[in-house]
């Protein structure tokens, strides 16, 4: 049984105002308008050896976390839900288990290698497409999932207003998050993991390199995310309600947010 989360307790970071979830990142790209190219890039190369990386960041327990999540949020048999940044479909796969009908699940990811993958282990509709142009008609899914790709998005407004106009009134948005640690200790082992463990691990085990650049850029993305204020002030801001933050030992991130009833 996992823990009870925690209620969301204030950053005393400065609130920022919403818009990209991080600056640019010089060491991978060097103007705002090259990141997604970046990003498709960086997981169209690494996307065979994504599910292991996957394992070795969660010790092995984040399928059985991603399913006990949704589960506990709320999803049931009966819902129709869409994963956005599907990647190689974990959580598509989490929530098919839970719904019990692969059909009643659609993935949608900006990379052909990513979903190339997520072919071999999903009979779920599958589609290629960012959060920030969705191309599906207004008020389709009870529920729409985002697992550890917020930090990928372009703007945080734009992405939370399409993903607004996609769900059904009174649907919720699930979002997975690995958010940065306040106590220095947590952030220098997990910089060290991320940065240094991990390169080595997946460079060992598969001689891949673009592995490393994959779990740097991850941990650059998560040291320099906005904090989780931003965050909730753009989903109010895009129309959500009942927005809440859950948190895991200073590391999980679990944001939710309901589309109002008309």
């Amino acid at each position: 049984m996992w823990p009870h989360p925690k209620p969301h307790e204030p950053d005393e970071r400065r609130v920022t105002t919403p818009g990209a979830p991080h600056p640019v990142l010089p060491d991978y790209y060097r103007r705002a308008e090259a990141r997604q190219a970046f990003v498709t890039a960086l997981f169209d190369s690494t996307a065979t050896q994504y599910d292991r990386l996957c394992r070795l960041m969660s010790l092995g327990s984040g399928q059985r976390y991603r399913g006990w999540v949704l589960r506990r949020t709320g999803l049931r048999p009966g819902m129709k839900l869409l994963d956005v940044a599907t990647g190689t479909g974990l959580v598509a796969r989490a929530a098919t288990s839970v719904v019990r009908n692969s059909h009643a699940v659609i993935g949608i990811d900006p990379s052909r290698g990513m979903l190339r993958v997520a072919r071999t282990t999903l009979s779920s509709p599958l589609a290629q497409g960012c959060v920030e142009q969705l191309p599906f008609r207004a008020d389709v899914f009870d529920v729409l999932t985002m697992g550890y790709a917020l930090r990928h998005a372009a703007d945080l407004e734009i992405a939370f207003c399409e993903c607004l106009r996609v769900m059904k009134p009174g649907g919720w948005l699930l979002i997975l998050e690995i958010s940065r640690p306040a106590a220095v200790w947590l952030r220098t082992v997990i910089r060290v993991y991320f940065t240094r463990l991990l390169p080595w691990l997946m460079r060992v085990g598969s001689g891949h390199g673009d592995s490393g650049v994959l779990t740097r850029y991850y941990w650059e993305t998560i040291e320099n995310c906005v904090p989780p204020e931003t965050i909730l002030e753009a989903l109010r801001r895009s129309g959500f309600v009942d927005v809440r933050l859950n948190t895991f030992g200073g590391l999980l991130a679990e944001y939710v947010a309901v589309k109002p009833r008309r």
